[in-house]
């Protein structure tokens, strides 16, 4: 299905249902397609999913004085 911004705004709860149940719902602007009507899939989530993709810093916990001082008013 596809449907222009105006109208879709106007339906949401209707193509919201449309969508929930399997339906393809195109919104479209000055006529052509613009958003994809989806439902929500929850992601599982998977600890340690990002392993070896993050690195923090060795001195990340070390905050210099000048910072913790206008933390704390002093400066």
């Amino acid at each position: 299905m596809k449907i222009n911004m105006h109208e879709a705004k106007s339906q949401l709860s209707k193509l919201g249902e449309k969508a929930w149940k399997g339906e393809r719902i195109i919104i479209a602007r000055a006529g052509k397609p613009y958003l994809d009507l989806v439902p929500h899939q929850e992601e599982p989530r998977r600890p340690g999913r990002y392993k070896g993709q993050i690195v923090i810093a060795e001195d990340f916990d070390d905050t210099p004085e000048e910072i913790i001082a206008a933390f704390e008013g002093d400066g």
